[in-house]
C-alpha cells in the first residue's frame, strides 16, 4: 500500500523527533522524500538515502510541499499537525495522548502487535530499542503518539483514542488546567472508542520497567489493545518484555557500585514517578541532576518541581533549558533549589558539566544516580559516569 506515491514531501525540522518518523513512514508510504534541520542527530540515522540539508537557516527547494515543525513557524508549508492528521486517516488508527506517559504507551501498544505478528506501523516521540527507532510502516494498525502541548491531537480522528491522564504541562498554549481538561472531552467525543488511562487498575504482573507510572501505562495498553481485538492473555506475555522506551528511565551505565539511569521527566508528577521507580529499583540513595526545561514551565511550578526533587535523597540543578523560548527575567532554575526541602542536600550548577562533577562528587557505592530533564540533560548521564571514582 502507497497511499502517498507521487507526493514530493520537504520535511523542515527533519531531525526532531516527530518530524522524522513522519518522514520514515512517508518515504515507506511511497513518497518522495528530503528535508532540513540545523543539526544533525540520532533520528537521522534510519533515515539513509534520503537528501537531508543541514544548514543555519530553513530550506524549501522549488517544486516540494513543505511540512513544517511547530519549531519554525515563520516557514510556509503544512504544519506538522495537518500532516499527522492525514496519515492517521489513511489507516485504521490508535492515536495515544495525555500529559505523562504517552511515549511508554504507544511503545508498549506498536510492541506487542508486532510481536504478535499484527504488521503494525508506528510513530513514537522517542526511540524504542525494541522496535529499532521512532517509526515502523506495517499494513495493520497505525498507532501514533498525539502531542496536546501544541493542540495536535484536536485534529486527529482515530478509530480509537487514548488518553493517559489530563495534567497542565504546557503554560504557553493553555490557559488552566480546565482548558486542557476541554480539549480533551472535545477530542475524545469525536473518536469512536476511547480508553481513560486514569479509570483503570494498575497490572499486577511483572514488568520489565519499574514503576507504578509504568504499571498503570500498561494496563490503558492493554485496553486499547483490547479494543483493536487483541486477546489479554496474548498480550499479558508479550507487555511483561517491553524494555521501555529511550530517555525513560534507562540505563547509561554502572561504575563503581552506582547506577546510572536518564529519564525524560519535566513535570512534578513525572519526577516524583521516576523517583519512586528508582526506590523500586535501588535499596541505596537517590540522587538526581534536574534540568528544567521552558521558562514557562519554571515560572508556573518551581515550587512544585522543588517539592518533587524533595522525595530523592539529594539533587542539583542546572540552569533552564530554553527550547523555543525567550528568557523570562527572574526566572531561573535557583528558584527550584530554593523550593527543596530544608535540610536536603542539594546544589546549584547552572551548566550541565558542572552539575554532573557535582552529583559524580556526591555519590558512592549502592547508590542510584538520575538525570533529569526534556532539554539536553541526556548527555550529563556519560559525564556523571566518567566523574565517577
Amino acid at each position: 500500500m502507497q497511499p502517498l506515491a507521487g507526493r514530493r514531501l520537504w520535511f523542515v525540522g527533519i531531525g526532531g523527533a516527530g518530524l522524522s518518523s513522519y518522514a520514515f513512514l512517508a518515504r515507506a508510504w511511497g513518497a518522495e522524500v528530503g528535508g532540513w534541520d540545523r543539526v544533525e542527530t540520532p533520528y537521522l540515522r534510519r533515515l539513509n538515502g534520503i537528501d537531508v540539508r543541514i544548514a543555519p537557516e530553513p530550506i524549501v527547494p522549488d517544486g516540494w510541499e513543505a511540512v513544517v515543525s511547530s519549531a519554525y513557524p515563520t516557514v510556509a508549508g503544512a504544519r506538522r499537525a495537518e500532516f499527522l492528521a492525514e496519515l492517521v486517516s489513511l489507516r485504521r488508527a490508535i492515536v495515544v495522548a495525555g500529559a505523562h506517559g504517552k511515549t511508554t504507551t504507544t511503545g508498549m501498544i506498536a510492541f506487542v502487535l508486532s510481536e504478535l505478528g499484527l504488521d503494525p506501523a508506528w510513530l513514537v516521540g522517542g526511540e524504542v530499542a525494541q522496535l529499532d527507532g521512532n517509526a515502523g510502516a506495517g499494513e495493520g494498525w497505525l498507532v501514533v503518539e498525539g502531542d496536546e502541548s501544541d493542540r495536535t491531537v484536536e485534529r486527529l480522528r482515530p478509530e480509537i483514542g487514548v488518553v493517559t491522564n489530563i495534567e497542565l504541562d504546557h503554560h504557553s498554549t493553555f490557559g488552566s488546567a480546565a482548558e486542557v481538561e476541554a480539549m480533551f472531552k472535545t477530542w475524545l467525543a469525536e473518536v469512536p472508542q476511547v480508553v481513560r488511562g486514569w479509570e483503570l487498575e494498575p497490572v499486577s504482573f511483572e514488568l520489565a520497567v519499574p514503576g507504578e507510572h509504568n504499571r498503570r501505562n500498561a494496563a490503558t495498553a492493554l485496553a486499547a489493545l483490547a479494543l483493536a481485538g487483541v486477546e489479554r492473555a496474548d498480550a499479558e506475555p508479550v507487555l511483561a518484555r517491553f524494555r521501555g522506551a529511550g530517555r525513560r528511565f534507562e540505563l547509561v551505565g554502572e561504575k563503581n557500585g552506582v547506577m546510572v539511569f536518564d529519564d525524560y521527566a519535566h513535570h512534578p508528577s513525572e519526577i516524583e514517578a521516576t523517583v519512586a521507580a528508582a526506590r523500586e529499583r535501588s535499596s541505596g540513595r537517590v540522587l538526581v541532576l534536574f534540568q528544567p526545561h521552558l521558562y514557562s514551565r519554571t515560572r508556573h511550578l518551581a515550587h512544585e518541581l522543588g517539592t518533587a526533587l524533595s522525595s530523592a535523597d539529594a539533587a542539583c540543578v542546572t540552569e533552564i533549558y530554553r527550547a523555543r523560548e525567550e528568557p523570562v527575567e527572574g526566572v531561573d532554575g535557583k528558584l527550584v533549589v530554593d523550593a527543596l526541602r530544608p535540610g536536603m542536600r542539594a546544589g546549584w550548577a547552572p551548566a550541565v558539566e558542572d552539575g554532573a562533577t557535582l552529583v559524580a562528587s556526591w555519590a558512592r557505592p549502592g547508590d542510584l544516580v538520575l538525570t533529569v530533564g526534556a532539554g539536553d540533560v541526556e548527555r550529563a548521564g556519560r559525564l556523571v559516569l566518567e566523574a565517577i571514582g
